[in-house]
C-alpha cells in the first residue's frame, strides 16, 4: 500500500512520506507537512498521540480516517488539496478523478 499512497499522492502533485510502523524519531522524521492524514485503523495509537504532539506546534491540519483504502486516500486529497486554485476541489485540474 505504501506505494499506492506515494503515486496517489504523486497524481495529486503532492510529496508524501508514509508511515506503516513508528520509527524511534518520528517526530523528526515528519518534519512540517501541509496536511497529516492519520489511518486509524493501522497504526498505533501511540503513533497517532506521537504524530499529532509533533505537529499541533507548527497548526498543522490533521485529517483522521478510519478506512486506509486508496479511494478514502483520494477523497481526503480532493477535499484538502493544497494545489487547487478553485473554490471546489473536486473540479480542481490536479484532481485525478
Amino acid at each position: 500500500m505504501v506505494s499506492i499512497y506515494k503515486e496517489i499522492c504523486k497524481e495529486h502533485k503532492c510529496k508524501a512520506k508514509v508511515f506503516t510502523q513508528m520509527p524511534s524519531n518520528l517526530k523528526n522524521m515528519i518534519g512540517s507537512p501541509d496536511l497529516l492524514v492519520l489511518f486509524t485503523d493501522t497504526v498505533s495509537h501511540k503513533m497517532v498521540k506521537n504524530a499529532t504532539q509533533s505537529v499541533n506546534k507548527n497548526n498543522v491540519k490533521i485529517v483522521r480516517s478510519h478506512s486506509s483504502s486508496s479511494c478514502a486516500l483520494k477523497e481526503i486529497l480532493a477535499t484538502h488539496c493544497v494545489n487547487c486554485t478553485k473554490k471546489s476541489c473536486l473540479n480542481c485540474v490536479n484532481n485525478s478523478y
